[in-house]
């Protein structure tokens, strides 16, 4: 699939910023920040809130016909992504009363698990898809539930040491989040690697024989071979993934750990610089190693 620079800043974007609400809304109860104060906790929020808004803002530029945008409200019982934006506009407003209450303990519930309810159907707008096997999977929810949280936990833990209400308990928690990012993303990896689904000879019912395409039946490329039927070259994806697991979470585990020291300021800013560069990379190969079955009709012998 090709992947949209637009849909990969909103997925990231949106993502860290629904992890960071989840992680700042369970701040006091779980005791990863307990000391924060009612106006540290609403300027965290807007950083949240703001980062949840740049990346919807972005997705609208990825609509064909902006105009009809509101359409993706009406299919709320079929369709994830209706479900998505209906449960991302009803994020808003509980957000905004859980900070006008001072965070009370029921709404920082609800705004946690609407966080996640988001991001779950954000993932499965691309899991629902039985054309991709490389989405449709158990692991594409969970690799974008935990990315979210891993980017958002970073995120926090820097506003946290920031704001001067950072603890050991956040730390241990934004290292196990981060940590199982990364062995969710290294399965999934090993995963799609490995001979499955469809092939070009299943899929026209000859099973006897190697079927080769003679003619694609067009001179130049069409919206179906450019959009999915995207290719990249094999050493390039190889050191994508190498780059993605690297700069997403080899580095700013380093980082947060402080090399085995003290955590700083400083680390944890290269920490979510790096942590978010690298999500940019694992989504851009999220869609780049997609393979639609329709390309099985214009010459590729498996998805």
């Amino acid at each position: 699939m090709h992947p949209a620079p637009s849909i990969i800043f909103f997925t990231v974007t949106a993502g860290a910023g629904y992890g960071f609400l989840f992680w700042l809304a369970l701040s006091r109860l779980g005791g990863l920040a307990p000391a924060i104060t009612n106006a540290q906790l609403i300027t965290a929020a807007v950083i949240g809130l703001f980062l949840v808004t740049a990346g919807l803002l972005s997705s609208t530029l990825h609509f064909a016909n902006p105009k009809n945008a509101w359409r993706s409200f009406m299919r709320f019982r079929t369709s994830w992504l209706s479900r998505e934006a209906v449960f991302a506009v009803l994020f808003y407003p509980v957000t905004l009363l859980w900070m006008l209450t001072g965070g009370s303990t029921f709404l920082g519930l609800l705004v946690a698990a609407l966080a996640l309810v988001v991001l779950f159907c954000t993932a499965m707008i691309y899991g629902s898809l039985k054309t991709i096997r490389q989405w449709h999977n158990a692991l594409t929810p969970v690799n974008f539930v935990l990315l979210g949280l891993a980017a958002g936990a970073v995120l926090f833990t820097l506003v946290t040491l920031v704001q001067g209400v950072f603890t050991p308990r956040l730390l241990a928690m934004t290292v196990a989040t981060v940590a199982a990012a990364a062995f969710a993303k290294l399965i999934y990896f090993s995963w799609i690697g490995q001979p499955a689904g469809p092939t070009i000879n299943t899929a026209l019912g000859f099973t006897r024989a190697t079927v080769q395409l003679l003619d694609v039946g067009h001179s130049s490329d069409t919206f179906l071979t450019k959009e999915f039927g995207y290719q990249v070259a094999r050493v390039r994806i190889i050191w994508a993934r190498v780059a993605s697991i690297v700069l997403g979470f080899v580095l700013p585990l380093m980082l947060l750990t402080g090399l085995l020291g003290t955590v700083g300021v400083g680390y944890a800013v290269v920490a979510s610089i790096l942590v978010m560069g690298g999500v940019f990379v694992e989504r851009w190969l999220f869609f780049a190693e997609a393979r639609h079955v329709v390309t099985l009709y214009h010459g590729q012998q498996n998805t």
